[in-house]
C-alpha cells in the first residue's frame, strides 16, 4: 500500500499519538474528512509488516525479539508500581499494545457498552465517601448513534439481547455471534439450577466474511496473539489501511514521543519524538490528538512542562494522571469429567450478567459480569495451568497434564473498581526508561468495596462451577490489581475545568487546539471492558472535531 509522505518540517493538520482503539478511528475519520495526518506510533507494523504473518508459535511468541513485539517491553518502555506514598516504587510489570493497531491487535475482542445508568451512578447510586464517583458529561443516548457506528464500521459479532442487564441498541449487530463453546454450555447448566440468565458475549471476531475480511477459522491461539486471517477487528485492519488509502494519512513507526510543544501562548505547535534510531524530530502540527492510552498519556502530558504548564501540559486542575482505574476481577477454575476441546476458538466466551448492577443488600458498591473461558495454550498450561495439588514434575506431571488439560473451565470476572484520587499516573524520579525518560510511576490501592466485590465474584465463580458439575474446584485469593489492559481514567473528561482534564468533545480545558481520546477520559470504570466505549467516544470525538476544524475553531 503506497502511503503519503510528509517532511517533517511541513506543518500538517493533525498529528495523532497511538494508533489503537481510539487513535486508529481519529485518523481515519481525520484523513476521510479532507485533513492531513501523521500518526506516531513507538510500536511497528507487527512480524514483518503484514497480519498474515503474525506468528502462532507460543514459544517464538514468548522470546520475539523486542523490536517485534505486539505489546511493550517492560525492560524498555520501563516503570514502576507502588501500593502508597509512603512505600518506594519497585518495577513494574505493566504493558500495552505497542505495534500498529494498539491493544486491539490482541486483545480478546470483548466489545460490551456500558450501561445507560452507568453515566451517572453519583446520581442514581449516591456518592461515596472518599472516592472521586462522579457522573460523566454526556449520556448514553448521546453516545449511543457512536456505539452503533463502531460496531458497524468496526464488525462487531453478537446478538441483540432484551434485558435489563444489557444497553439497549437501535440495532443489531452486523454478524451473528461465535458459536458457543462447551464452557458456554456449562454455563446454560448452572444457570438453570441457579436461576441466572446467560448471553452471548459481543466480540471485536467477524464470525462470517464482512467488509472484505474473513471470518474467524478457530485457530485457538487468539488473544495475546496477532489474527492471521483479519477476522479480529483490530485498529490495524479496519481503521488505520483507510486512513492511509486517503492519500491524507501517514504513519510513522518506532516514533517513540518525548514532548507535546507548546508556544508562549499556550497553543500546541507540534511533537518532538524519537525515530528509530533514537535522533529527536520535531513534527509541526495545527493540533495534537493523544491516544497512547491512559497511562502513557497521563505520562507524557506530565513530561510536556513548561514555565507555562510547570505541573504538566493540560494539568491546572492537577487531576492529570489521577482518579486511575486499573480495573479488577475475580473467578475461579474447575475440573470436568468429559472433554471440553476450548483450546479452538476464541478466548471469551458467553456471559451471566445477573450480578451486574450494584446492590446495596451486599452490603458494598460494586457489580460485574462473569464470563466462560475454557482457553490456554500448550505452554502456558504446562508451566502453571495444573490445578493445584497436581505434580509439577516427573511421571506424576506427565500423566496430570493428560487428564486435566482439556478437561479444565475458567470463570473470569470483570468488576467494577472506584475511581480514587490517589490511585495515579506520575513521574518516576528515579527510573528512566530506554530513551532516558522518566519512567511511568504507578500508585494505586483499590478502595475497600472493590476488594469485597472481588471477593463476592470469587464465591460466585465457585459457586457456579460447582453447580455445572465441576468434579474439582479451586481459586486463588483475591489480589489487588497492578496494572494491566484495561488503564482507565487519569484525564477524565467534565464540565469544570477544576475537576477535569478535557470537556465533552475531548478538548481540554487548558490548551485549545490539544484533544486528548481515549481511554484517559473515563470517569467511571464500568463493568465491561472499555474498548467499544472508547471507540464510540472516538467516533463522536472526531465528528465534532471536524466540524470545529472545518469552522476555523482548532
Amino acid at each position: 500500500m503506497n502511503m503519503r509522505e510528509y517532511r517533517s518540517q511541513e506543518q500538517v493538520d493533525f498529528i495523532v499519538i497511538g494508533s489503537g482503539a481510539a487513535g486508529g478511528i481519529m485518523a481515519k475519520q481525520l484523513s476521510t474528512a479532507g485533513f492531513s495526518v501523521v500518526v506516531l506510533e513507538q510500536g511497528g507494523w507487527g512480524k514483518f509488516g503484514h497480519e498474515r504473518d503474525y506468528p502462532k508459535d507460543e514459544l517464538l511468541n514468548r522470546n520475539i525479539h523486542p523490536e517485534d513485539r505486539l505489546i511493550s517491553n517492560p525492560q524498555r518502555q520501563r516503570n514502576t508500581f507502588r501500593r502508597n506514598d509512603r512505600e518506594d516504587a519497585r518495577p513494574g510489570g505493566h504493558t500495552y499494545g505497542c505495534v500498529v493497531g494498539g491493544g486491539t491487535v490482541t486483545y480478546g475482542g470483548s466489545s460490551w457498552r456500558h450501561l445507560p445508568w452507568e453515566f451517572n451512578e453519583a446520581t442514581t447510586v449516591g456518592t461515596i465517601a472518599g472516592t472521586g464517583l462522579a457522573d460523566w458529561p454526556i449520556t448514553y443516548d448521546e453516545l449511543e448513534p457512536y456505539y452503533t457506528q463502531a460496531e458497524w464500521e468496526m464488525g462487531i459479532s453478537g446478538q441483540r439481547v432484551d434485558s435489563p442487564f444489557v444497553a439497549p441498541m437501535s440495532k443489531e449487530y452486523p454478524v451473528p455471534p461465535v458459536p458457543m463453546k462447551s464452557s458456554g454450555a456449562l454455563f446454560h447448566v448452572a444457570a438453570a439450577k441457579l436461576g441466572l440468565s446467560v448471553v452471548p458475549g459481543p466480540l471485536a471476531i467477524i464470525t462470517k466474511p464482512y467488509m472484505g475480511r474473513s471470518g474467524c477459522v478457530n485457530c485457538g491461539l487468539c488473544s495475546g496473539y496477532g489474527c492471521h486471517v483479519k477476522a479480529r477487528s483490530s485498529s490495524a485492519v479496519t481503521m488505520v489501511p483507510l486512513a492511509i488509502e486517503t492519500g491524507n494519512c501517514e504513519v510513522r513507526v518506532r516514533s517513540y514521543v518525548r514532548e507535546i510543544n507548546v508556544d508562549n501562548g499556550g497553543r500546541v505547535t507540534g511533537v518532538t519524538y524519537f525515530n528509530a534510531d533514537k535522533q529527536e524530530v520535531f513534527q509541526s502540527a495545527r493540533a495534537v490528538v493523544l491516544s497512547a492510552n491512559a497511562g502513557e498519556s497521563a505520562r507524557l502530558l506530565l513530561m510536556s512542562n513548561s514555565s507555562r504548564f510547570p505541573d504538566g501540559l493540560a494539568n491546572s486542575s492537577g487531576v492529570v494522571g489521577r482518579y486511575l482505574m486499573l480495573g479488577g476481577g475475580g473467578g475461579a477454575s474447575g475440573l470436568f469429567e468429559h472433554p471440553l476441546n476450548d483450546y479452538k476458538g476464541v478466548v471469551s466466551g458467553t456471559g451471566i450478567l445477573d450480578y451486574v448492577p450494584s446492590d446495596p443488600d451486599r452490603g458494598f458498591y460494586g457489580g460485574g459480569r462473569l464470563t466462560s473461558r475454557g482457553y490456554a495454550t500448550p505452554i502456558s498450561y504446562g508451566l502453571s495451568g495444573l490445578s493445584p495439588g497436581s505434580p509439577r514434575w516427573g511421571a506424576g506431571y506427565k500423566q496430570a497434564l493428560r487428564e486435566e488439560s482439556n478437561h479444565r473451565m475458567n470463570i473470569s470476572c470483570f468488576t467494577t473498581q472506584l475511581p480514587l484520587e490517589t490511585n495515579r499516573v506520575d513521574l518516576d524520579p528515579d527510573v528512566k526508561d530506554e530513551w532516558g525518560l522518566p519512567a511511568m510511576r504507578i500508585t494505586s490501592t483499590s478502595h475497600p468495596d472493590d476488594i469485597k466485590n472481588m471477593e463476592f465474584f470469587r464465591q460466585k465463580s465457585i459457586e457456579i462451577l460447582e453447580a455445572a458439575g465441576a468434579t474439582k474446584v479451586w481459586a486463588g485469593p483475591v489480589r489487588d490489581s497492578t496494572g494491566g489492559a484495561h488503564n482507565r481514567g487519569t484525564c477524565r473528561m467534565g464540565d469544570d475545568p477544576n475537576t477535569s482534564v478535557v470537556d465533552k468533545f475531548h478538548r481540554a480545558h487548558d490548551v485549545p487546539n490539544l484533544f486528548v481520546v481515549d481511554g484517559s477520559n473515563l470517569v467511571t470504570g464500568g463493568r465491561n471492558h472499555p474498548t467499544m466505549t472508547i471507540q464510540a467516544l472516538a467516533f463522536r470525538a472526531a465528528e465534532h472535531l471536524v466540524l470545529a476544524a472545518n469552522a476555523g475553531d482548532v
